[in-house]
């Protein structure tokens, strides 16, 4: 069931869920974003192999 369908109830099985579920995606579209903003400071900076 969908939040925007009639049958949606907020109890505190949803409410833990959906807790949970934002938790664990904010962590990990910061942990990408992080690792994309460092990996093109140090493509700036010159850090980094050029595996050649």
């Amino acid at each position: 069931m969908l939040p925007f369908s009639f049958e949606w109830v907020w109890d505190m099985g949803h409410i833990v869920f959906h807790g949970a579920l934002w938790f664990a995606l904010n962590v990990i579209g910061i942990g990408l974003t992080f690792c994309i903003a460092k990996a093109v400071y140090d493509t700036m900076k010159g850090k980094g192999s050029s595996h050649q």
